[in-house]
């Protein structure tokens, strides 16, 4: 079994896979200032709470966007299955050909959504990705990383809104019965779900435009699935996508 590491900047997802299959997820707040030790005393006490062996992983491989958490969490794991833990970066075969101005900008987690879209779906591709931020991303018909978009989250947008106003009250992500708001929180929440819905379908459009084909879609992320049901285009959704990236990449990195 292989543990397949994500670390956003909000939330590290941590899976058991093993011959491709997800066989546990298990969802971390991400600590930007925890030591390679607390890790690894956290990491322990999950793994206890869902009764995973620690010799029952024969690897480990890690993609981060908090460069000040990915070596503390490396080493954490290391340390504590006594296995090579991989990290998303130069070096690694991923099999994607990547085409954007800068490759060494690409971030681990665009990187291993796109290659697990790639083996995974019907090409040309677009990835969703819903965290702290919104991308889209795009692996043309020939299996390049053509580049994407990236928009703010929207938990972030719709938190900054209400810190930045004095009437605007924080909401939960959640649909409303009607598009047309009758009350503040509800038209809040319309443009938080139908808004960003709206404006996932029509980049897509713009994207399939672009290159001139229609694509596949395919969406992940913590609030994808608040979201995606409302849009109006068919959009996979694949809560595991970036783990099975990270597995994938695994496996063509051993001898």
């Amino acid at each position: 079994m292989i543990l397949c590491i994500d670390i956003g900047n909000t939330n590290t997802v941590l899976g058991c896979v093993e011959n491709g299959s997800v066989l546990e997820t298990i969802r971390l707040t991400t600590k930007s200032r925890e030591t390679a030790a607390e890790s690894a005393v956290r990491l322990k006490g999950v793994l206890d709470f869902y009764g995973i062996r620690e010799d029952a992983f024969s690897g480990a491989i890690l993609s981060s966007v908090v460069p000040s958490v990915t070596e503390s969490f490396r080493e954490a794991v290391s340390s504590l299955l006594k296995v090579r833990c991989r990290v998303i970066g130069p070096g690694l075969k991923t099999g994607l050909n990547v085409r954007i101005d800068d490759p060494g900008t690409l971030a681990g987690d665009l990187l291993v959504g796109a290659v697990a879209a790639m083996n995974l779906y019907p090409l040309p591709v677009v990835i969703i990705d819903m965290g702290t931020a919104v991308t889209l991303t795009v692996v043309d018909d020939k299996g390049c990383y053509r580049g994407g978009v990236i928009v703010p989250g929207t938990s972030l947008s719709y938190a900054a809104l209400s810190a930045g106003t004095s009437l605007l009250p924080d909401i939960s992500i959640s649909a409303p019965k009607k598009v047309i708001g009758s009350n503040t929180v509800d038209a809040m929440r319309s443009g938080a779900v139908y808004g960003t819905a709206s404006m996932i379908d029509g980049m897509i459009g713009r994207i399939e435009k672009e290159l001139g084909m229609s694509c596949t879609a395919v969406a992940t992320g913590g609030t994808a699935p608040k979201i995606i049901p409302h849009c109006t285009r068919e959009i996979l959704l694949d809560e595991d996508l970036l783990l099975k990236g990270l597995y994938l990449i695994d496996q063509k990195n051993r001898t």
